[in-house]
């Protein structure tokens, strides 16, 4: 039994790289439960763990009496001296305890408690050292498909890649060779479970620190993106030094270094932007391959509208509003794409919301009250409303319903 488990403690100390004098604790705290089992205590024993030998030695400490009492913590002075003459009464005697008398029973028990706690030790092992890695780029095989999952063998530890966290595009194979991110590391009731992405924005930051020297070294930074993955990511950089462009730095001679991250991305399409602080420059530069004419900007509701020349429109908005939704994402700005004559239409009822019935010089006082009594406050209620509306108002006859919609109409004819 004793070579039979320290060879096995053996195989965690240079296999998985565990530490020898936490090995030799859970020993002596299984070699002392098979002791409480078979004695009801083991205060009186000790139990030495040697792991470079390989020695497990438990010893039994007495008390010499006259007569025996208790036989698992005295001993009678006659058997005591057949060891050591020069005993006397009173003094401690030591023995020293063979495993096998514990039984056969106790031993198999012993066994699976052994073979728990090092399960036990490995998955916290594999726990401890993933969970420090979260964020580094792994490589593996796939070993499974599921329909939900993927698992991969990753330095002989299984990780999964989870249907989320798929490229939706990517056919896999059993056998074929990955790599992804590592995203999370989530103890369960089978042990930790590794999860790895393909999908994360993470692992094109990643990648993009592998293929281009200067983003690892921190001259360029990765400011934003905004991906959906196997489709379109668009991604915005800067240089911390004025004589390195990000943007050139990042695509490489000949599109070398961005073309070695598409590769391994399925062929995904990348934009790569200099980022800004000022506002309406990056949002004019996330909408690329559109050329906005000009953003009216509301910075407190976060919100955009770009407006652009009618050939421009569908560039700005995408396939499927793609190009929108990620340059919405990658600025942090809800952006509405319009033409310019929308545009035009837009301010100008704003205008007239905007204008309230007593900016109309022309009506009098006592008219304009009563206008506003019926509900008409500003100069667009007036415009939407129609001359049996308006008559319909104490004291309004049709000509002075008409006179103010003309002066109604003056006023916004000369705004304009």
């Amino acid at each position: 039994m004793k070579s039979e488990i320290v060879e096995a403690f053996g195989y965690l100390v240079r296999e998985k790289n565990i530490d020898k004098t936490v090995l030799s604790q859970i020993l002596q705290e299984i070699f002392l439960t098979m002791i409480r089992k078979k004695y009801g205590t083991a205060d009186n024993f000790d139990i030495f763990v040697n792991m470079d030998k390989g020695e497990i030695e438990i010893y039994q400490y007495k008390t010499i009496v006259e007569q025996v009492e208790d036989p698992v913590t005295q001993i009678p002075i006659e058997i005591a001296r057949k060891t050591e003459p020069d005993l006397e009464l009173g003094d401690e005697f030591m023995e020293i305890v063979d495993p096998l008398t514990f039984g056969r029973r106790l031993i198999i028990s012993a066994k699976q408690n052994l073979n728990q706690k090092i399960k036990e030790i490995e998955k916290e092992a594999i726990y401890n050292e993933y969970k420090n890695r979260v964020g580094e780029i792994v490589s593996g095989d796939i070993r499974q498909i599921n329909r939900d999952e993927i698992f991969l063998n990753v330095d002989k530890t299984e990780v999964v890649l989870q249907k989320s966290e798929q490229i939706p595009s990517e056919r896999y194979r059993r056998g074929d060779h990955l790599r992804a991110v590592i995203k999370d590391v989530v103890k369960t009731a089978r042990g930790p479970e590794i999860i790895v992405s393909r999908s994360s924005p993470l692992f094109l930051i990643r990648l993009f620190e592998l293929e281009v020297p200067e983003i690892y070294e921190g001259i360029i930074e990765i400011k934003r993106i905004a991906r959906e993955a196997g489709e379109r990511t668009k991604i915005a950089v800067y240089s911390n030094d004025k004589r390195i462009d990000a943007v050139g730095a990042c695509v490489g001679m000949k599109g070398m270094r961005i073309q070695a991250i598409v590769k391994e991305l399925n062929n995904e399409k990348i934009d790569i932007i200099n980022w800004s602080s000022e506002p309406e420059i990056f949002i004019t530069r996330a909408l690329s391959p559109a050329k906005p004419l000009r953003i009216a900007l509301d910075e407190e509701g976060r919100k955009v509208i770009a407006v652009l020349d009618d050939d421009q429109i569908s560039l700005a908005i995408g396939k499927g509003g793609q190009n929108r939704r990620l340059a919405s994402k990658l600025t942090e700005y809800e952006i509405q794409t319009v033409r310019e004559d929308e545009y035009d239409e837009m301010m100008r009822h704003e205008r007239e919301e905007e204008m309230s019935i007593f900016d109309v010089e022309e009506l009098t006082d006592k008219l304009k009250n009563t206008l506003i009594k019926g509900g008409f406050e500003t100069v667009q209620d007036i415009l939407e409303a129609d001359i049996k509306e308006l008559t319909a108002l104490s004291g309004v006859g049709e000509k002075t319903a008409q006179k103010i919609k003309d002066a109604v109409e003056t006023l916004v004819s000369r705004s304009e």
